[in-house]
């Protein structure tokens, strides 16, 4: 804690508002506040750096001045404005999202990043006044999808305005201060990477807990080293993995060691105090026994509903008996927190359906974390805020079990739930009135739901292309959330053990601390036509050249050309020791490296024959021929249900057979599935409409499959057309491969002539000579790469920003320096394919269709598949419809070839994989109805539906058709209804 603060000074007066002490830091970033500057403040997760945007607020209104905080997400923004609005008041407080608008002109406004961006874009007279605009979680800037608008706010919001940047800790944050203050002016840095309250980190095998580490949390080491993993847990690993039950599981030590190796009692639980998970009085008690049980306040337990949790119930759902990675099941894992004083507990699943099961195992074990008088309580409460649900939606929404868990003190919490059930979830959890939340790691990102204690179930999680071990700054973020400022003493992380998990690899990762923040910044064509259409096209150009992904670019770039003089140096000195008297060594050399590339390409192109046969044999394969997948995850009998498609690679869907495989999962095949030739062994029937994404429909056709899967197939012959021709052509690769290997043999004797004749050959140190060589060609090699990285680093946003231009010329969005009419439709559509969504319009597309009909183009916009759930041919709602959307692929084409053409990255085509659900929403029909037969959650379908409504409020402004304009207006009211418009903020 810093000294006094003047008597006088406006932070002096906001201290006094506090029921707590500032922390230094905090007093670091408001003093920087008060004094004029912008301020990055990078805290730990808990630490409270919030306070600091806090004060700009305080400091807005006590000078007359207006402030916006901004938050990645609207249910941060939603939070946050009731946070507000307790401490100002209502009239004070507006909250601007894509779902809310409310009191938008109040000094003190509360709104998602994208809101501020499109107000700066737009020139909004709300603007007029602004003093400060909080960043919240400006991390976010490292968001693949959505950081550019961090980086666009930040650059374009006028010099004026103060920004207060709050962040994770990151280990670079003294080069991103130094952006902002190139940027921003005058920025000051605040970094602490201390965590108020200390975070102990547990590993659990099979029923027993023990520290990861000896006498160490996981705070830095000076040294950086990893901190001494505890024996005794490496005993009790040793121990459990040539020790099993019967029913297959570890058996562990009866005993529960704290950190000294001895039997530990404690509670871990302080005085409650402070507001907002800020420290109190009781918070600030540092000395007090560890195992000291507090006053209890918040923790109420009894017998009659914690003490016997443990055990109920082997099943519970659960594959092996419900225990995740072999040990204790989620049942007893809660049991076991719940007895030591551990709870509340967020335990991270990564998986949606290993949330929803995580709740079912505790119904299924009769768990009551909560008095049955606070859980009806609840349930009263829950049963009010569904009012607006319509009693025929409940049963799809899971609303049944929901209400259940929560009466009993759980819940699950995942992007595919109902937003509505998420903000009860996290209002409950907040409150204390719930004592354990399943949560996948979106929660991790944002929400303030801190706890007690935080378990980790895995190590690895999906990231949307592969299983990853999750990185050192995930796990920081995830085990962030264990330890509530004011209430808790310390907090606790627990990774459960499985077989194969290195407990030195969980150490390494709770004790690492570097993760640096970089940009993902990219101009966009929106961004383009509206930079130009404020300030020209040149000095757009300048103030693109200010990014901070430049700016990190520039950085690399100085390193970079460092290396490269240093390369050269060596390559003179290595050029100078295979000097050779007989002749010129390098020539020779060269001679070398030919016959031996020679020789490899010819091992290539046999290879790629090879693949070309294997191939043409996949688009020979029609529907119902069944085939032994010879390699990788989907190796086995599987049957064609879609033939492949023939269309460029990486061009729209896969173009490879799909298949139903004998675990009734649809798959696409690639030619790392099939790198051989492949024939079918047989075939079966397929029904004449198969629905691949029914999981009915997989099992029957999978069960089909397996009763007449031959057990030792021949080859069979393959059939005449197709098949044939398929045959044919592979002789054609056969004859060109001979041919080309002959000359290829040629050319390698011609060579390996050429290098007896060379004078260098016969010199006695040539071997010595080809060594430096050999030296001497890998670092040109490697300075050459260096060189073209230093070229296409240097101006690399400026020139991306200039072909955008180029291609909007082409199109008529921008003349020269001038903003067109259809450009000026372009500035008003935000969204990741904002070009194609712009063509439409110009195009036509969607002037004649109804409402729904609208609906169901625009969600091809706004729609991804999660993970392999892509349907190649969607089901379509009307024939109108079905040409809307077979036009906008053809201008997708269009759009794709000429970003290819210019060298940009490419738009992802769009997917009509939810317009037949959104066009029967829109026009009516029941949730339940919509839903039946799908994969697809219905948080889910609420959320794209909010991202469609959001699309269609802007084609309502840009559209250059009235009828157009009426038709999306109708069409949002359309979507708009039931459980979509049910969580919108009151």
């Amino acid at each position: 804690m810093s000294g006094p603060t003047e008597s006088t000074s406006h932070l002096a007066a906001f201290e006094a508002t506090l029921d707590f002490p500032l922390d230094e830091f905090q007093v670091e970033g408001c003093r920087a506040v008060e004094a004029g500057q912008g301020v990055l403040v990078a805290a730990p997760t808990g630490a409270g750096k919030t306070i600091v945007g806090e004060f700009a607020v305080w400091l807005a209104l006590q000078t007359g001045r207006k402030a916006f905080y901004t938050t990645p997400i609207k249910a941060l923004s939603n939070q946050k404005y009731h946070d507000l609005v307790r401490v100002h008041g209502p009239d004070k407080v507006g909250l601007l999202t894509g779902d809310s608008s409310i009191n938008g002109e109040a000094p003190v406004v509360v709104m998602t990043t994208e809101v501020l961006r499109n107000m700066v874009y737009a020139g909004s007279s709300t603007l007029e006044g602004l003093g400060f605009v909080v960043m919240d979680e400006v991390h976010y800037l490292a968001d693949r999808f959505r950081g550019a608008v961090w980086e666009e706010v930040i650059i374009h919001l006028p010099e004026s305005v103060q920004v207060v940047s709050l962040s994770a800790t990151v280990s670079n944050a003294e080069e991103f201060g130094e952006w902002l203050g190139e940027v921003r002016g005058d920025t000051a840095i605040v970094v602490s990477e201390h965590r108020p309250v200390p975070l102990w980190q547990h590993m659990l095998v099979g029923r027993s807990m023990f520290d990861l580490f000896v006498d160490e949390t996981a705070e830095p080491r000076e040294d950086g080293a990893t901190p001494r993993v505890n024996p005794e847990l490496l005993q009790a690993i040793q121990s459990a993995e040539h020790r099993r039950g019967d029913d297959g599981w570890v058996r562990g030590s009866t005993r529960d060691f704290d950190r000294r190796g001895h039997r530990d009692d404690r509670r871990g639980r302080g005085g409650r105090g402070g507001r907002d998970g800020r420290r109190g009085a009781g918070g600030r008690d540092r000395e007090r026994d560890h195992r000291g049980r507090g006053s209890g306040a918040t923790h109420a337990r009894g017998p009659a509903y914690g003490q016997d949790a443990v055990g109920r119930g082997r099943e519970g759902g659960f594959a092996r008996g419900g225990r995740p990675g072999g040990g204790a099941t989620r049942a007893e894992v809660i049991g076991l927190l719940d007895r030591e004083g551990l709870l509340p507990a967020i335990t991270f699943i990564f998986s949606r359906m290993g949330c929803e099961a995580a709740v079912g195992q505790l119904l299924a074990a009769d768990t009551r974390l909560i008095p049955a008088r606070e859980g009806e309580a609840i349930r009263r409460f829950v049963e009010e805020r569904m009012g607006s649900l319509a009693d025929e939606d409940l049963g799809v929404l899971g609303y049944y079990d929901f209400v259940e868990g929560l009466s009993r003190g759980f819940a699950a919490h995942h992007a595919g739930m109902l937003p509505l059930f998420r903000e009860l979830v996290e209002e409950l959890f907040t409150a204390g009135r719930i004592r354990a939340v399943f949560a996948t790691e979106t929660l991790a990102l944002g929400i303030n739901m801190p706890a007690r204690t935080v378990v980790l179930e895995k190590l690895v999680k999906f990231n949307g292309e592969t299983h990853a071990d999750i990185t050192p700054a995930e796990y920081t973020q995830l085990t962030g959330r264990a330890g509530r400022r004011g209430i808790d003493i310390e907090g606790h992380a627990v990774v459960q053990w499985s077989r194969g998990l290195d407990p030195l690899a969980v150490g390494g990762l709770a004790s690492t601390r570097t993760y640096p923040l970089r940009s993902s910044f990219r101009p966009t064509y929106n961004m383009a036509v509206n930079l130009v259409a404020q300030v020209g096209r040149q000095v757009a150009r300048e103030i693109l050249e200010t990014s901070f992904a430049q700016f990190q670019a520039d950085r690399a770039v100085v390193g970079l050309a460092t290396k490269v003089r240093r390369n050269e140096e060596a390559l003179e000195g290595y050029a100078e020791a295979m000097h050779c008297d007989r002749g010129d060594f390098r020539e020779y050399a060269a001679l070398r490296r030919a016959i031996a590339d020679a020789e490899k390409e010819g091992a290539k192109k046999r290879s790629a024959s090879r693949r070309a046969e294997a191939a043409l044999s996949l688009e020979a394969l029609r529907i119902g021929d069944v085939i032994k997948v010879p390699a990788g995850r989907r190796a086995g009998w599987a049957v064609v249900v879609q033939t492949a498609k023939t269309g460029r690679p990486g061009k729209g869907a896969p173009s490879g057979p799909g298949v139903v495989t004998e675990d009734r999962q649809f798959r696409r095949l690639t030619l790392t599935d099939v790198p051989e030739p492949v024939t079918a062994a047989t075939t079966i029937t397929v029904p004449k409409h198969f629905n691949a994404k029914s999981p009915k429909a997989r099992r029957d056709l999978a069960t089909t499959l397996r009763i007449n899967v031959p057990h030792d197939p021949p080859p069979k012959r393959p059939r005449e057309g197709a098949s044939s021709e398929a045959d044919e052509s592979g002789r054609e690769v056969a004859s060109v491969e001979a041919e080309s290997s002959g000359r290829e043999h040629d050319r390698i004797q011609h060579l390996r002539e050429e290098l007896r004749a060379h004078p260098c050959h016969s010199c006695p140190e040539r071997e010595d000579h080809a060594r430096w060589a050999e030296r001497w060609h890998r670092l040109r090699r490697e300075t050459s790469a260096l060189q073209r990285r230093v070229e296409g680093r240097t101006n690399s946003v400026a020139r991306t920003f200039d072909r955008i231009c180029v291609v909007l010329e082409g199109l008529g969005y921008l003349d020269g320096g001038e903003v067109t009419e259809r450009g000026e439709r372009l500035r008003r559509l935000y969204t990741e394919r904002d070009l194609l969504a712009a063509e439409c319009l110009r195009r036509d597309v969607w002037k004649r269709l109804d409402g729904p009909s609208l609906v169901a183009c625009v969600s091809t916009l706004v729609y991804e598949p999660r993970g392999e759930q892509a349907d190649p041919s969607p089901r379509m709602p009307t024939e109108e419809v079905s040409e809307a959307i077979t036009a906008m692929q053809r201008i997708w084409s269009e759009l794709d070839d000429l970003e290819s053409e210019h060298g940009l990255e490419t738009t992802d085509a769009p997917d009509g994989g939810m317009a037949w659900m959104v066009h029967r929403w829109a026009s009516g029909e029941r949730l339940d109805t919509v839903l039946r037969g799908t994969d697809m959650a219905a948080g889910d379908f609420v959320r794209r539906c909010k991202q469609i409504v959001d699309l269609l409020g802007q084609i309502a402004d840009a559209a250059p058709d009235t009828e157009l304009r009426r038709t999306a207006r109708k069409a949002m009211d359309g979507v708009l209804r039931g459980v979509v418009a049910a969580d919108r903020l009151d």
